[in-house]
């Protein structure tokens, strides 16, 4: 039993896509048409070729059929041309639309959805789904106009000669619709699995090729060596198995062709040997139901490849029914009347990814204008913070607030409007400098262009780029240095110009004399600006007008570097441990001794603070 969802799709890729090219659709069916009456006109020729050119000896009449023969074959061979070129054209049309469509419906879905189909999966939708959802067209219709016509046109030969030799023909083929049915089925769900196997391997060179560093440093390429191989040996499985199964169909065809023509032959071969039936007769029919099994064997791999192609269509079809939880509202809300000094307040925010609580209740207030850093081991939910307030999610209960609107009830657009971030990872494009600063802009003069690579330090290693601002970044950036990639970065906020500036370790991976140069820049960036910061090491936060410290989801400490000293507190203990020898780039054999004298010090301190620590140091995640 076919799935009843099948039609739905049918008339939803016809109605989206495919309607916007029924002209050049009915010329390719037309011109189908005409090569599929072509076989029936050749078949048709074989009778008086025997029976009246050849037997009479007259040479008008054979040069009268062989003018019909090749008159039949030009018509043939520019109907064929024809409509192959228009269907390549709608097919690769609708290839690009369906591609298009499918990224910017997937830009549009939550982070979520990301993080539960991995790039390689969604690449292959984009890529290999939809170009087999293309592909297929011109074979359906190919077989619905070409070789339906042409079956019907020969089968019309054939019963023209003797209806009883087409019966002795066709007589095995109802014994063969079983299993016909069954490889059927077979090849939808083999070409599933090869197109998720696909999808697995397309995962695995990402992640190899991104992490390329990391295997050489440690030594595991032949690890990873294998894990590709067994992917790849598991595509080639389910790709033989449906190419099999497809292959089976055709081999079916041929069976009932074989039993056919042996019967024909036989019982043919009789009748004329007896004068019942001319050569020329036999000759026709003969060439007539020749010809048939090719239509036959094309109907045959259009049914194993229709339903390769409802696989690609039903994945297809998931992606577009996915929909983003995450919008603007109907009745937006006004941004605050001046969002560059609006304060950012969290009250009471609660969030879990799962079933894995990362906010608990978690509240505290940013002052417009101002600084805010956030300090806490890894997991405490610093990150979070900075998803919540530009909507990356959503929280769960409670309220973040800018200006003392609900994010919520503010346009999405215009609420992420209001931000810059800098992160760690500082995410370049495999694009030139200045197309990773711009980001697409095109009203950025030259002169304010200028002024950002100079107050990010861009200018400073530009000129021993051999292309300038023209240079190619590379593969994430992979041309750059870090901390050439953070002032890249630095300079595309500095263009941005947004009121709220986030800082997600920006310095964290760079060495002194880079981080002096990025710490130098984000300064003239934060000036002026609502500031968050997310830093692990204390140095670069001290300055902040307020720190709030935060674990396990919750705010447990806030206030400035010298009320937060002043408090003795566990921000007081975190201070002394990382800066007792005056710098705050320790060695980690040196922090770990430091952190346990530090630890022996305070047991006048209480017992959350003895944990805290002890996460954030012995374990390496502060």
């Amino acid at each position: 039993m076919s799935d009843p969802k099948h039609p739905d799709m049918i008339r939803w890729i016809w109605k989206s896509y495919m309607r916007a090219y029924r002209l050049p659709l009915i010329a390719a069916v037309f011109l189908m048409l005409l090569e599929g009456l072509a076989l029936g006109g050749l078949s048709y020729m074989i009778k008086p070729m025997f029976d009246v050119a050849f037997s009479s000896g007259s040479t008008s009449s054979i040069i009268g059929v062989a003018l019909g023969v090749a008159g039949i074959f030009v018509v043939r061979a520019f109907a064929a041309f024809g409509h192959r070129i228009l269907m390549v054209h709608v097919g690769q049309r609708v290839a690009a639309r369906l591609q298009s469509d499918m990224v910017a419906h997937m830009l549009t879905l939550d982070s979520s959805f990301f993080r539960e189909n991995s790039p390689g999966t969604l690449m292959e939708r984009v890529r290999g789904d939809a170009q087999a959802i293309a592909n297929i067209w011109e074979v359906v219709l190919a077989a619905v106009a070409r070789d339906v016509v042409s079956l019907l046109a020969l089968l019309g030969v054939a019963l023209s000669i003797d209806w009883l030799w087409v019966v002795v023909a066709v007589a095995a083929a109802p014994i063969l619709t079983i299993p016909m049915g069954i490889l059927q089925k077979r090849v939808r769900r083999t070409t599933t699995d090869s197109r998720a196997s696909a999808a697995q391997i397309s995962t695995r060179l990402d992640e190899i090729f991104h992490g390329i560093n990391s295997i050489k440093l440690s030594g595991t390429e032949r690890h990873e060596q294998g894990r590709v191989d067994r992917e790849i040996d598991q595509f080639a499985r389910t790709h033989l198995q449906s190419q099999a199964n497809q292959g089976g169909i055709v081999a079916m065809v041929d069976i009932i062709a074989a039993i056919g023509f042996f019967g024909v032959l036989v019982y043919g071969g009789i009748q004329i040997n007896a004068g019942v039936k001319t050569v020329g007769e036999f000759m026709s029919f003969f060439t007539a139901m020749a010809l048939v099994f090719d239509p036959l064997r094309n109907l045959g791999k259009v049914s194993g490849a229709w339903q390769a192609a409802l696989a690609s269509l039903e994945r297809i079809r998931r992606v577009f029914d996915e929909r983003p939880s995450i919008l603007s509202p109907a009745k937006p809300a006004a941004l605050p009347g001046s969002a560059t000094k609006a304060k950012i307040e969290l009250r009471d925010v609660s969030f879990s990814y799962g079933d894995t609580p990362v906010l608990r209740g978690a509240s505290f207030t940013a002052e417009a204008g101002k600084t805010t850093a956030l300090v806490g081991a890894s997991g405490a939910g610093k990150s979070t913070v900075f998803n919540l307030l530009t909507r990356l999610a959503d929280a769960k209960s409670g309220k973040v607030l800018i200006g003392g609107a609900d994010v919520t009830t503010l346009p999405l657009d215009q609420l992420r409007g209001l931000f810059s971030v800098v992160s760690q990872e500082a995410l370049l494009f495999d694009e030139t400098l200045r197309d990773n600063i711009l980001m697409g802009r095109t009203d950025v003069g030259e002169k304010k262009l200028a002024h950002a690579l100079e107050a990010a330090h861009v200018a400073d290693f530009l000129p021993r780029m051999e292309h300038g601002l023209d240079t190619q970044a590379g593969p994430r950036g992979s041309n750059l240095s870090g901390g050439q990639r953070q002032r890249v970065a630095i300079a595309r906020a500095v263009l941005r110009d947004a009121p709220v500036l986030l800082l997600d370790e920006a310095t964290s991976a760079l060495d002194a004399k880079s981080e002096k140069l990025v710490q130098e820049a984000l300064d003239r960036l934060s000036k002026d600006r609502t500031t968050l910061v997310i830093a692990h090491r204390l140095a670069t936060v001290r300055d902040a007008d307020k720190i709030v410290v935060m674990d396990q989801g919750q705010v447990v400490d806030q206030g400035t570097h010298d009320e937060l000293l002043a408090r003795g507190g566990i921000y007081a203990q975190l201070y002394k441990l990382q800066f007792q020898d005056g710098s705050g780039r320790q060695s980690p054999q040196r922090a770990s001794r430091s952190s346990q004298k530090g630890l022996k010090a305070s047991a006048t301190q209480t017992e959350p603070a003895r944990w805290f620590l002890k996460r954030l140091f012995f374990r390496k995640q502060f």
